[in-house]
């Protein structure tokens, strides 16, 4: 039941207009980058809502430390006073996470379509009546065939990761005072700047690498969200 939901509504709707932009563009690389803009400003909202939750956070993190070295000896106080911290200042500390669990199961459809979408005996009971294809599908893309892994486009999508979790990072990091010892937060952060481009890599190995082409523009949109969300909100 759960699957048969998954499919009508995510899976098999991405699938179709994937092969319907592919149909249009006549380029696999292409399509797979115009569906992943398609999809990125569906959930641009709830993006915009994440980062502007990350800021929040890290604006408020002087007044957050106050408290915890305040009322150390106190737990009951201090979770009332931070309660009123961020009634005051109208944050949700859940504001952040859910829209990320929303996104998961788009991501899960994503990589399925991807993962399927060059075999055409396989997807054609999933595609609806007008989408007429019948050639096989063309999976090279700047001498790159997405149908297969590639280590430098895997290589490729690692480093613009690393690069959105360390500009996340520094502008964090800029707002602590000289000298402040760094919270167990913010070495996690460092640490993950590090650690997610590595997993990046790993799972990107083997994968086909549109996947790879999808991971790459993703993450330069959402680099692209960060600098324009962080500069108006």
């Amino acid at each position: 039941m759960i699957v048969e939901i998954f499919n009508a509504l995510l899976y098999q709707p991405m699938l179709n207009a994937l092969i319907l932009i592919y149909i249009g563009v006549g380029s696999f690389g292409l399509a797979v980058i115009i569906l992943t803009l398609f999809i990125k400003a569906l959930i641009h909202p709830m993006n915009k809502k994440a980062i502007e939750s990350q800021k929040k956070i890290a604006e408020l993190q002087p007044k957050i430390k106050e408290l915890q070295e305040k009322y150390k000896d106190d737990k009951e106080r201090m979770s009332i006073e931070m309660l009123s911290l961020w009634k005051l200042h109208k944050f949700n500390p859940f504001a952040g996470i859910l829209p990320l669990f929303v996104q998961i199961p788009v991501v899960i459809a994503l990589y399925w379509v991807f993962m399927n979408g060059f075999d055409l005996e396989k997807i054609k009971p999933m595609l609806y009546s007008f989408v007429n294809i019948s050639d096989p599908i063309n999976s090279l893309f700047l001498m790159i065939d997405l149908s297969k892994a590639s280590i430098p486009l895997a290589f490729v999508a690692a480093i613009v990761q690393y690069y959105q979790a360390r500009s996340m990072s520094i502008k964090n990091a800029s707002k602590k005072k000289e000298g402040e010892e760094p919270e167990v937060a913010e070495i996690v952060q460092k640490q993950m700047t590090y650690v997610v481009p590595a997993i990046t890599l790993a799972v990107l190995w083997t994968l086909p690498s549109a996947i790879g082409l999808y991971w790459i523009t993703s993450s330069v949109i959402t680099i692209i969200e960060q600098k324009i969300v962080m500069k108006n909100s």
